[in-house]
């Protein structure tokens, strides 16, 4: 090879099969996570739970007891929810591999669902009747708490099976020595 032909048979395009990073953190996006069965639940849920305690919030009932515990329960999981939303979405869960996320995620919908439970329970016992001025927003939280309480249940149960391993063969649920 001649050195006069050398520039034109090098080629300088360059590619990386690397996630690029910003600050350190990986900016790749799981499109595949909000088409699953999963992740459709969770946006299911944050949507849901920002009805539950915007509903209540709207209404002069806040200082009621009961509805403080309403309020609680579905403000802390909506922005927890919104926070794992993040977390998964941003797979900002692979820098953390020591952590087991399958069961980090289903204790968090189990104790969500049972948190929602009792924030349900306290919410249609406390109804007003029907001539208080709020009622209907009050009701419409009590139906929009047990409907969020069965999203979480339905995650609770996926994210059971993705715990247990169901859908991988034995290789994939071991953890190597």
């Amino acid at each position: 090879m001649k050195m006069a032909d050398f520039p034109g048979k090098v080629n300088t395009q360059t590619s990386s099969s690397e996630t690029q990073t910003s600050y350190g953190v990986p900016a790749r996006v799981d499109m595949d996570f909000i088409k699953s069965i999963p992740g459709i639940l969770l946006i299911a849920e944050i949507f849901v739970g920002l009805l539950v305690w915007s509903l209540i919030a709207s209404t002069g009932f806040t200082s009621v007891p009961a509805y403080g515990w309403v309020l609680f329960v579905s403000v802390t999981l909506w922005l927890l929810s919104i926070a794992l939303f993040v977390v998964l979405l941003l797979r900002f869960y692979q820098n953390l591999p020591s952590v087991p996320w399958p069961l980090v995620l289903m204790v968090f919908y189990v104790v969500a669902a049972v948190l929602y439970v009792t924030a349900f329970l306290a919410d249609a016992v406390t109804v007003p009747p029907q001539f208080f001025p709020w009622h209907g927003h009050l009701g419409a939280s009590a139906f929009f708490a047990i409907v969020v309480t069965l999203l979480y249940g339905a995650s609770s149960y996926f994210a059971y099976l993705d715990w247990r391993g169901e859908g991988q063969n034995a290789a994939a649920s071991t953890v190597p020595v």
